[in-house]
């Protein structure tokens, strides 16, 4: 288990919880799992991405926290929940787990606006055709995320797009190879690949902490086994709900390019938001501008959404028999 130990002072501080509790999803596999914010207030649930986990949230979950329940969970083998077996590394996962959260933490009858981040993302588009996600998700928001050919439209590598860089770029993305301490050298390679140049200093820092705290295994076993072999292009159509899409124009590992392919295949398109210069790691590099566009999802799709209701007494709750029988294009600079 990983969780970023030591972190600035500011936004960026991990959020002390409301409430903890471990969620079992459908494999029995441990999802550790976090509440914030007041008990009846509209719900939010995050969803972090490869390598990060509930504290990369810090900076929207604190200001959603103020007047909305937010939920968030660390993906299996990140933060505080244990590393999966060897099956346990696919998007059948990712979407049991968070099937198994929403059953969790919403009341009977409950819905939220439920984002993605980057693997988040992707976890969102996985559970596309499930019940559950249609009765649970009033709304969506997909962040920074991509469908497929994510190796191929990747530019972290300042080469001509091609076989030889997606070559490289998949064996970089597959390496388990230690990342080290995190100190000057390490963030600068860091803010290159996942950030943009308006990143500062405190942001960098907190990114990078959470990003060495995932053990390499896990970073390994989630890149070769799932990024390296996305495609969930034939679910997007189940996003029935309304579903918005965030991208930055500086984001060399899921390229505006990717965005763009999701918000022409989404149903009920709540969006673009273009954020000028800002790279991968938008809730850190800009949480107003993320927050901004989940208020807007709260207000217009969940507000009056119905009471909050009882929540689960118990620390502990097993999901896995809970199992689910044009485009308005804004831009916003951050």
């Amino acid at each position: 288990m990983s969780r970023a130990t030591q972190s600035p002072g500011g936004r960026y501080v991990p959020l002390a919880a409301v409430r903890e509790l471990t969620v079992t999803s459908a494999d029995g596999s441990r999802v550790h799992t976090e509440i914030y914010g007041p008990e009846k207030a509209p719900a939010v649930v995050l969803v972090h991405g490869w390598t990060c986990s509930t504290a990369f949230w810090a900076g929207v979950a604190r200001e959603l926290a103020a007047d909305h329940r937010v939920i968030a969970y660390d993906q299996r083998g990140h933060g505080r929940s244990p590393v999966p077996g060897p099956g346990g590394y696919s998007t059948t996962a990712l979407a049991d787990d968070l099937e198994a959260v929403l059953a969790a933490t919403l009341a009977p009858g409950e819905r939220a606006v439920v984002a993605g981040h980057s693997m988040g993302g992707m976890t969102v588009m996985a559970a596309a055709d499930r019940p559950f996600l249609s009765e649970r998700a009033a709304a969506v928001l997909l962040c920074n995320t991509g469908s497929s050919k994510l190796v191929a439209e990747s530019v972290v590598l300042p080469l001509r797009a091609g076989r030889i860089r997606t070559a490289i770029q998949r064996a970089v993305l597959a390496s388990s190879a230690p990342l080290g301490p995190v100190n000057g050298i390490s963030r600068k390679i860091l803010q290159y690949a996942t950030m943009g140049p308006r990143a500062t200093r405190e942001q960098v820092q907190a990114c990078a902490e959470i990003v060495h705290a995932c053990p390499r295994k896990v970073r390994s076993g989630w890149a070769t086994k799932v990024l390296a072999l996305l495609d969930l292009d034939a679910g997007l159509g189940g996003l029935t709900m309304p579903t918005a899409v965030i991208t930055g124009t500086a984001d060399r590992l899921t390229p505006p390019v990717l965005s763009q392919r999701i918000i022409d295949a989404l149903p009920n398109s709540a969006g673009l938001t273009t954020l000028d210069g800002m790279g991968h790691m938008t809730p850190i590099e800009a949480p107003d501008a993320v927050c901004s566009v989940l208020r807007g999802l709260v207000r217009d799709h969940l507000a009056g959404d119905g009471a909050a209701g009882g929540r689960p007494a118990t620390a502990e709750t097993t999901a896995s028999t809970a199992k689910a029988t044009g485009d308005l294009v804004g831009e916003e600079s951050a």
